[in-house]
């Protein structure tokens, strides 16, 4: 069955990383069953976040701040110029466990970007070639989703070279500009929200 409901987005500019983190915690802390879900719109000024599954020893000092956070996965980097796009679901209305919800996301960007990128088993996120475009990292409380889509866009790569970024070293990372796209980080994250919308939406 498909639940046809409103999805609110908010755009939110640039925005520092705890704030927004913390926020996301009340909203779905404060979520009643007839809450609408949300999507964020945004981008960090430069932030290393640490997952549940990162190694805490982890040595930076390029001056970038680290933040240890409450998604799972591993270490990444934000910055201006990437489109965060953090999806506040409802899975347990919607009636959809996590790793199909996981799919869906990764399928969004998949759908934005076409037949070039792709996924790789065990790793989350999307790659186009040998190296990453996207990264995903959820939340589940009480069967509400946060957190959400990284996707690079026209930023400077060059703090990813610090980190194995998602936990893997070596890993390459590209961005959409880099492939040939000449939309703005707003407009890409404008067309990103309408594909995670319309994939809500039939799933």
């Amino acid at each position: 069955m498909t639940l046809v409901e409103e999805i609110v987005v908010r755009r939110l500019g640039v925005a520092e990383y705890l704030p927004t983190l913390d926020a996301m915690r009340a909203f779905t802390r404060a979520r009643g069953g007839d809450t609408p879900d949300e999507l964020w719109l945004l981008e960090h000024p430069p932030v290393y976040t640490v997952g549940q599954g990162a190694d805490a020893a982890v040595k930076l000092d390029n001056g970038i701040p680290r933040v240890k956070t409450d998604r799972g996965g591993d270490i990444t980097y934000h910055g201006p110029g990437q489109v965060v796009l953090y999806t506040l679901v409802d899975l347990a209305r919607r009636g959809m466990k996590v790793k199909p919800y996981v799919r869906l996301l990764e399928q969004a960007v998949i759908d934005l970007i076409g037949p070039r990128a792709e996924r790789r088993a065990g790793a989350p996120g999307v790659y186009v070639g040998a190296a990453k475009l996207a990264a995903l990292g959820i939340r589940v409380v009480r069967g509400r989703a946060y957190h959400g889509l990284a996707l690079n866009v026209e930023m400077d790569l060059a703090p990813f070279g610090a980190i194995d970024p998602c936990g893997f070293p070596g890993l390459a990372v590209t961005q959409t500009r880099d492939l040939g796209f000449i939309e703005t980080c707003a407009q890409m994250g404008d067309q990103l929200a309408r594909k995670v919308i319309e994939r809500l939406e039939h799933a």
